[in-house]
């Protein structure tokens, strides 16, 4: 597959044809082995329709996490609006282990005052029956007066801190995709898009008449670097997310393919043939001064960073089939650290480096997997045969990769654990190349 790769860039790698405006997130599996908790609906004090049904937001995102199955609205037993309005006992008869209530006013100008509050169940009604005062059962409460226009965003920053609370762990809801979506019937097929997280506020950066490949985000979320053909050779540009501007960054002759920012956000880790076999180098963003890091007879790829930027990992034929090696930039050594499967490709670290996602090849079949880093177990995370382009959340909790969902290429997600799995599908056309972005302020 890896020559198949390369040749496909070098031959412009023809993609279906065109995805609608919203991805919507079906999922396939993993919400009843998860913790039961509920979003009851914000009660809203203002005149008209409610601007943002926040709570649908928040449920939703909490259940596309893979952690939480969140009680059905026709289910809950009550719609309490704050802490002192929860009667805990029939909550905890259906297993709910945590509430979150809340709020929406008009403030004027165009906005609203949201509060909100992540409840403990279990706490609260040990409280009451206790005959004090409740104590400690409100996990975390906020309010905020929000513009509407970024209510949904708010939304996906309640689910941040309902997921750190009840998890420990930081929550990916107010992230960002990018990917690459074709319509081969349009005067301009090729377009590199940004969504939020699950498919909403999609906004089109780029049309081209030729192919779009590889986005990559720039640690801080202003930049993406991506390889167009529109020059008709592959080249590699960074353009600016929120004023457009772009600049050319790699065109040599040959390949110039699959940039990835390095942690400090200065330079690209990117292959390039221009001496002959497809090697890693490194290119300094603003001076474009090159440095070669391997030098190998056979084609070395897909470079990703280890966190803290002191190494790469790469695919590599060098032991006859693809397989994921690791160089030492300092010193330049390198060693082998895929020994599963037929063969294993497109690797990146999570954020904590214990663990490795790639593409393994098995009789045939091309899945996501997780390695652990010390341990160097493998674990099958998909069972489709042709998954492709792993892109890890910031958290490290969801890998979101391409994949053939009813005969079209499609995105789908699954957990780290491979217990939740999604699709994201597409009314028309293909969609693929997907790359998360970190986490955003």
């Amino acid at each position: 597959m890896i020559r198949k790769v390369f040749f496909a860039l070098v031959g412009c790698l023809l993609m279906g044809q065109s995805a609608q405006a919203a991805l919507d997130i079906v999922i396939t599996g993993g919400i009843d082995s998860a913790r039961p908790i509920a979003v009851a609906p914000f009660k809203w004090s203002g005149e008209g329709q409610l601007p943002q049904d926040i709570a649908e937001v928040v449920s939703n995102d909490l259940m596309r996490s893979g952690k939480f199955k969140p009680l059905a609205r026709g289910q809950m037993p009550q719609t309490p609006s704050s802490s002192g309005e929860i009667d805990f006992a029939p909550w905890a008869s259906q297993g709910v282990e945590a509430v979150v209530v809340g709020t929406i006013a008009p403030a004027g100008n165009g906005s609203y005052k949201i509060n909100f509050e992540l409840v403990d169940v279990l706490k609260g009604q040990l409280a009451k029956t206790q005959g004090g005062e409740a104590n400690g059962y409100v996990l975390d409460s906020r309010m905020a007066t929000i513009p509407g226009a970024q209510m949904r965003q708010f939304a996906h920053r309640i689910s941040d801190i309902v997921y750190e609370r009840l998890t420990g762990e930081r929550g990916a809801f107010l992230t960002r995709l990018a990917y690459v979506a074709v319509d081969q019937g349009a005067q301009f097929p090729y377009q590199l898009r940004i969504s939020d997280y699950d498919g909403y506020n999609e906004k089109v950066l780029l049309r081209s008449r030729e192919p779009l490949m590889s986005p990559s985000w720039s640690p801080d979320g202003s930049k993406l670097a991506y390889v167009s053909f529109e020059n008709q050779k592959s080249e590699i540009y960074v353009q600016d997310i929120y004023n457009q501007q772009r600049s050319l960054v790699s065109s040599f002759r040959g390949i110039n393919g699959a940039p990835e920012w390095s942690p400090d956000g200065r330079r690209l880790a990117i292959v390039l043939s221009k001496d002959g076999q497809p090697d890693i180098y490194i290119i300094d963003v603003a001076s474009k001064q090159l440095t070669r890091v391997t030098n190998s007879r056979t084609i070395d790829t897909e470079p990703s960073w280890a966190a803290d930027g002191q190494s790469l990992i790469f695919t590599s034929e060098r032991g006859g089939k693809p397989q994921i090696y690791s160089v030492n930039l300092a010193t330049g050594a390198t060693r082998r650290i895929t020994w599963e499967g037929d063969s294993n490709q497109g690797a990146s670290m999570t954020a904590d480096g214990k663990s490795m996602v790639v593409v393994t090849r098995e009789q045939g079949q091309y899945r996501i997997a997780r390695q652990d880093m010390e341990s160097g177990a493998m674990l099958v995370l998909t069972q489709s045969a042709l998954d492709e382009s792993p892109s890890v959340a910031p958290n490290g909790s969801m890998i979101i990769y391409s994949t053939i969902y009813q005969g079209r290429k499609s995105l789908a997600l699954v957990s780290t654990d491979g217990r939740f799995k999604a699709v994201l599908p597409t009314s028309s056309g293909e969609i693929r190349a997907p790359a998360w972005s970190p986490f955003l302020n």
